[in-house]
């Protein structure tokens, strides 16, 4: 019997592939900001839209990571309805995650609801775009902005996702990626956290490398969190293959749209108004 999958991933020809690998083999340079690994951050900034971007194995360490960057205590507003990655990630740095309900329309984070849960604990709100439809944004950002709260967005779905022709990754304080083999675009296993200031580039660096400065001096208490060359250049190879991928799951979206659009009891996710899913 034939095998039918909910998704299958995006996969790079080997005959494009290989050559990234010989040229790998011949460096001999595996792991610790490799020329791939360099060379994917640089390319990923100049697709995405944005600044600045630091590679993680995978996305899970990164949104860990991002607590740890911003020195986060306390509780954090989040959504009851992702991975449970997004709320792992919270409970491993010792923060409580307080959910709040979600828009039946979108399933993303309810803005209406955050400002009851604010307490003299809160200290950060961590919104997801469930299926890349993006979080009302302004309203979240103006609620954070009232009580001082830090913005960090579960951006895992919203890859390539724009909001009147600019990046959602822009928004917040910091959004994190995954390039889980599940995912539109992927690196096998992998993630990112994209960021505003090479400071905070910098900081994320070295907290995904034990927080060394050099070979023998520590600033950070880090972990080993880093993306080898193998996935960069996997990375890089499918890169090129992602926007015809995203065409296509447009064309079978529209194909489930139209056969179950008479079928009683089953409504859709719309896209969003000024919205690049």
């Amino acid at each position: 019997m034939k095998q039918i999958t909910v998704t299958t991933p995006l996969l790079p020809s080997l005959e494009k592939l290989t050559p990234y690998l010989e040229d790998i083999w011949q460096r001999k340079w595996l792991t610790n900001n490799g020329y791939y690994h360099q060379l994917l951050e640089k390319e990923l900034c100049d697709y995405l839209g944005v600044k600045h971007i630091s590679l993680f194995s995978n996305g899970t360490l990164a949104l860990v990571a991002a607590m740890q960057v911003l020195e986060l205590k306390g509780e954090v507003i989040t959504t009851p309805y992702s991975f449970v990655a997004t709320s792992h990630s919270l409970m491993l740095n010792n923060l409580t995650p307080v959910f709040v309900d979600v828009e039946p329309e979108t399933f993303n984070l309810d803005p209406t609801n955050i400002v009851d849960a604010i307490t003299d604990k809160t200290c950060a709100i961590l919104p997801v775009h469930v299926y890349g439809n993006p979080c009302d944004h302004q309203a979240i950002q103006t609620i954070a902005d009232k009580y001082d709260l830090k913005v960090i967005y579960d951006a895992a779905h919203a890859f390539g996702v724009k909001k009147d022709d600019c990046s959602v990754l822009n928004w917040g304080d910091l959004s994190i990626l995954s390039f889980h083999a599940t995912k539109a675009y992927s690196t096998i296993e992998g993630g990112a956290i994209i960021c505003h200031t090479p400071e905070m580039k910098q900081k994320l660096d070295k907290l995904k490398n034990f927080g060394f400065d050099s070979e023998t001096e520590l600033s950070l208490l880090g972990s080993n969190s880093k993306m080898n060359e193998i996935q960069a250049a996997f990375g890089l190879a499918s890169l090129g293959l992602i926007d015809d991928a995203i065409k296509k799951r447009q064309q079978v979206a529209k194909k489930y749209r139209e056969a179950l659009a008479d079928v009683s009891g089953i409504r859709f996710l719309n896209d969003l108004d000024g919205v690049s899913p």
